[in-house]
């Protein structure tokens, strides 16, 4: 067993992995993974196809559950709660920004920002006004998803993300679809985001994506390859 099993989460992370695993059948997607993110800070996780980054994306967002090993989101543990009790933590703590949108077709901008507040609390037309108007998107507001560019659907699902002010920003390729102009605007929000003390983890196969990063591990056959700051040195807190 290794030390980091042994060892407790540390009070000051936001994020706690340690000695996670996720196994379907014979493929160990997942191997003996451990890492830490501290608050306010930004992590990228690289790899190749095949990696076990989507995977472990999916854990972290508690999208899915590890087969072994425990995760620990401020403090609370998540890998023994149900599919329902999951459902709850990721409305209350994560925001996830998708590299296919996923807004509602139906619904306008404002109403797809909103759709994140009634699933958390209240709904308040305000404050979904004033989280587009902080992406540069309030005069469109009232525009379908249809009616929007790809940078601009992808500065609504930034919006929804932000709008329940997560404890942590996980973004699966949020770059992946758009040009270069659209790439900047977003990057731009997101070193705003970073100043403003988000934590940020951003899942991306783009080296200039992952450049933006304070600290970058790369995954290779389902185990940390790497866990290195941007200087290149390597990271303290590699699991």
């Amino acid at each position: 067993m290794s030390e980091a099993v042994l060892s407790p989460p540390q009070l000051n992370n936001i994020l706690d992995i340690i000695d996670v695993s996720k196994i379907y059948g014979p493929v160990k997607a997942l191997q003996n993974v451990s890492l830490t993110v501290r608050p306010g800070e930004w992590l990228a996780i690289m790899g190749p196809s095949g990696s076990g980054k989507t995977t472990l994306m999916n854990i972290i967002g508690c999208l899915d559950s590890p087969s072994l090993g425990r995760v620990v989101l401020d403090g609370l543990g998540l890998d023994s709660l149900s599919p329902s009790e999951l459902t709850a933590i990721r409305r209350e703590s994560i925001g996830l920004i998708f590299q296919q949108f996923h807004l509602v077709s139906y619904l306008t901008a404002l109403e797809n920002v909103m759709v994140a507040q009634y699933y958390h609390s209240l709904v308040d037309e305000n404050e979904a006004l004033e989280a587009l108007g902080n992406v540069g998107l309030r005069d469109r507001a009232r525009h379908l998803p249809r009616q929007l560019s790809g940078g601009e659907q992808q500065r609504v699902c930034i919006a929804r993300a932000l709008i329940n002010h997560p404890k942590l920003l996980l973004a699966d390729e949020p770059t992946g679809n758009l040009d270069e102009t659209n790439e900047t605007m977003v990057m731009d929000i997101l070193h705003s985001l970073h100043r403003q003390g988000s934590t940020i983890i951003v899942v991306t196969h783009a080296p200039e994506v992952a450049a933006h990063a304070d600290r970058t591990v790369v995954l290779e056959h389902g185990k940390v390859a790497s866990d290195t700051l941007k200087n290149g040195s390597p990271s303290l807190a590699a699991g």
